[in-house]
């Protein structure tokens, strides 16, 4: 009988991980990208780095268990030409909220949802999210840590009939059978993992 423990990360080390491989991401935009599309329809890559730092933002006062307010949209991009290391400090700052003492306990959020859930919700964002301008800037791809993508596939799980109702997920995207356990993942969220790679290929012939 294999009586070895099962390791259980806690969302301020899981948020650790997906934030090493973000940052080289956002440090790497270029400004002559800020207009271009990304996998996420809905967003240009000015209008993403707004939308990640919204979330990062607020997602550090529901680990405190205070209101957050995601109405509006925050357009970081103009709000300061070193945008980009303000969002890689509100990162560092989201770890330390959720590796905080009793972060993952109890409810938070407007909805009481489990704390750890709304935990997972702020990895997947930028796990996913930073995928997503990574694709759309022509940066290699970040991946995402096993431990890390192993916790989001349980929540997507949780939470994919609601968000695909509210138009947060797309409908899942097919994928071949040796897709990796990260793309399975994007293609549940109702993104491609292939985005883009035509393009990339074609520009570096």
């Amino acid at each position: 009988m294999d009586t070895k423990a099962v390791r259980t990360h806690g969302i301020g080390e899981l948020l650790a991980l997906a934030s090493r491989r973000a940052v080289p991401v956002v440090r790497g935009i270029p400004d002559a990208a800020l207009g271009a599309p990304t996998p996420c329809a809905e967003y240009d890559v000015r209008a993403l780095a707004g939308h990640l730092f919204q979330v990062i933002v607020q997602f550090q006062r529901l680990a405190a268990k205070e209101a957050s307010d995601f109405s509006g949209a925050a357009d970081v991009v103009a709000e300061s030409p070193d945008w980009r290391e303000r969002l890689v400090g509100e990162a560092d700052r989201l770890v330390a909220a959720w590796s905080a003492p009793g972060a993952e306990e109890g409810t938070t959020g407007a909805m009481d949802m489990p704390a750890r859930l709304v935990g997972s919700m702020a990895l997947l964002d930028l796990t996913v999210h930073v995928w997503d301008l990574a694709r759309a800037t022509g940066q290699d791809d970040p991946g995402a840590d096993e431990a890390v993508v192993a916790e989001l596939a349980g929540a997507v799980d949780q939470l994919a009939p609601t968000a695909r109702k509210m138009g947060v997920f797309g409908e899942p995207v097919p994928v071949g059978e040796d897709a990796s356990a990260f793309e399975r993942l994007l293609a549940r969220t109702g993104r491609a993992p292939s985005w883009g790679r035509t393009a990339q290929a074609s520009s570096r012939e």
